[in-house]
């Protein structure tokens, strides 16, 4: 794993002829916090991924800052490198996120109903929206494969004893529900619903706007988390680096759901904020 960051006082030598420091697992760049141009993001670009083919590591983790610099990650995504932004522990974290909101909103949990947007099922989602149905009565899954998640209705029922419903009615489906998870709904097909005006939307895979007028809820998708201190990150002291991105790079992720969440309660991982069109909530 590599960490990539800005420096504090970058050097005209430096700045100009585009050299690229690199202490143990940090690679240093000569920039400060201004927007650079998208010539000098592809040359810092073809630099990083040079130094890096001398790793056989490709998973990188980005400042707060460098995550601003857009042609900068763009050229990296584009040379195969694999930049670390919590959207997998995003997605493990659904149901606590859930939990984050509805104390947020003083919320009562036997008034609530959630919608869960999905198409594209993954084990530790499956694994979140099990947790979740126990918690919250009114659950819905909204889809355009009603069959294949209908096995899933199925399923929790008989393990579980509660029943979800499964549909994809554009009119109904969303209209008094308070959250809504959209799991991979992108934005054209997520406008096409009557989404309740007041709800919370928490969006795990992709950046989507709401474009309905009358929405005046809040759109989220992004977030922050604490968590123990792990020794080898003391370097991050001015705290340069989402605690996020540390936490995910940490985990090896093909391990059982189970398991993930025992490290999560050990580790007491809370969510900090989450972040979208009302800013830091």
């Amino acid at each position: 794993m590599y960490y990539i960051q800005e420096t504090d006082k970058p050097n005209v030598w430096s700045k100009q002829f585009n050299i690229i420091k690199q202490k143990e697992d940090k690679i240093i760049l000569p920039i400060g916090g201004e927007k650079i141009s998208q010539k000098k993001a592809e040359k810092l670009a073809q630099k990083t991924k040079k130094m890096l083919q001398k790793s056989t590591c490709h998973k990188v983790i980005l400042s707060k800052k460098m995550k601003n610099q857009e042609d900068y990650k763009n050229y990296l995504y584009t040379y195969g490198l694999d930049i670390v932004e919590g959207k997998w522990l995003w997605e493990v974290l659904s149901a606590q996120v859930l939990e984050y909101v509805v104390k947020k909103k003083k919320m009562k949990k036997q008034e609530i109903q959630i919608s869960i947007l999905v198409n594209e099922m993954s084990e530790n989602l499956l694994a979140n929206i099990k947790q979740i149905v126990r918690e919250y009565k009114r659950v819905n899954i909204v889809t355009n494969h009603i069959k294949r998640f209908q096995k899933i209705e199925e399923q929790i029922l008989e393990k579980e004893g509660i029943m979800i419903t499964v549909g994809n009615n554009k009119r109904k489906s969303l209209s008094k529900s308070n959250i809504i998870l959209n799991v991979d709904y992108p934005t054209e097909l997520i406008n096409q619903y009557n989404i309740y005006e007041e709800a919370v939307i928490i969006h795990l895979r992709k950046n989507v706007k709401i474009n309905q007028k009358r929405f005046n809820g809040m759109s989220i998708h992004d977030y922050e988390i604490s968590f123990t201190s792990f020794e080898e990150f003391d370097f991050d002291k001015n705290n340069l680096y989402h605690q996020k991105d540390i936490y995910e790079s940490q985990i090896y992720q093909k391990q059982p759901f189970e398991s993930i969440q025992r490290k999560i309660k050990t580790d007491k991982v809370r969510i900090k904020y989450l972040k979208g069109n009302q800013l830091e909530w």
